[in-house]
């Protein structure tokens, strides 16, 4: 099947979140997801109100995250958050889990976590995007936070919040955000209905195209300008985006 720019778009989340992001660019980065007709824009909690009076009447949906960018929140305030953040007009909930009870083994909690905020965000109208913060992880418990999904039936599985920086050898700090194998294993693990978000790795044309042949449906981006110009350019010189496809891509750190 031909893939369109629309088709891309509409797999976009448009990240605007940095921590140093005024106002003003925020008001900015949901006029450009409005110009690409992105499928959403993902926002700091506070910020959800203004972005729903810019897109109000317009097909991008508004985003917000919760327990953002750890997860260390109790259950308590991300129910609190997502409650908030329904009632200020987002319809997609991005949660992080809590990281630490994951690598300790606490599944019964985490379920019952994603569970609580899931019962949240459904009951205000909108939909759970469950952020596990893979490089922190190993593949066992990937495998086991796509089960427990399994149970919740949550909407979304996503791999990083983008902000998971782990420190190296050298002291400094880096992150891979979405790989091949986490996306191909929570792809098989996850139920068929139950959709996969790539944050973190996916910044160019060449990229999306890629990671779309996994299966992943959404990405969160802040190059959605660069990728979706070089998608229109591409196919009004005659040219498939299907052929970008290329099973060596490596999937690059950060958004």
């Amino acid at each position: 099947m031909t893939i369109t720019v629309k088709d891309l778009a509409k797999m976009i989340d448009h990240s605007l979140l940095h921590p140093t992001m005024t106002d003003q660019i925020i008001k900015d980065g949901c006029k450009l997801a409005l110009k690409y007709d992105t499928a959403s824009v993902c926002l700091k909690p506070y910020s959800v109100p203004m972005a729903v009076e810019l897109l109000k009447g317009f097909d991008v949906k508004v985003g917000s995250v919760i327990g953002f960018p750890h997860g260390n929140s109790t259950t308590a305030i991300k129910v609190a958050e997502t409650v908030q953040s329904c009632k200020d007009g987002a319809v997609e909930i991005d949660m992080v889990i809590n990281i630490g009870r994951a690598l300790g083994g606490d599944f019964d909690f985490v379920k019952e976590e994603i569970a609580a905020v899931n019962e949240a965000a459904v009951a205000g109208g909108a939909i759970l995007k469950v952020i596990f913060e893979n490089d922190y992880l190993t593949e066992d418990v990937i495998a086991k936070l796509c089960e427990v999904c399994n149970e919740v039936d949550v909407a979304f599985v996503k791999t990083s919040s983008g902000y998971g920086f782990v420190k190296q050898d050298n002291g400094m700090y880096n992150y891979k955000g979405a790989t091949t194998p986490h996306l191909k294993l929570m792809r098989k693990v996850t139920n068929d209905h139950i959709e996969v978000k790539a944050a973190g790795g996916v910044r160019t044309l060449k990229d999306l195209v890629f990671v779309r042949s996994l299966g992943v449906t959404r990405i969160g981006a802040t190059a959605t300008a660069v990728i979706l110009d070089e998608a229109a350019e591409r196919i009004a010189r005659g040219e498939k985006l299907e052929d970008l496809i290329d099973e060596n891509t490596v999937l690059g750190g950060g958004y």
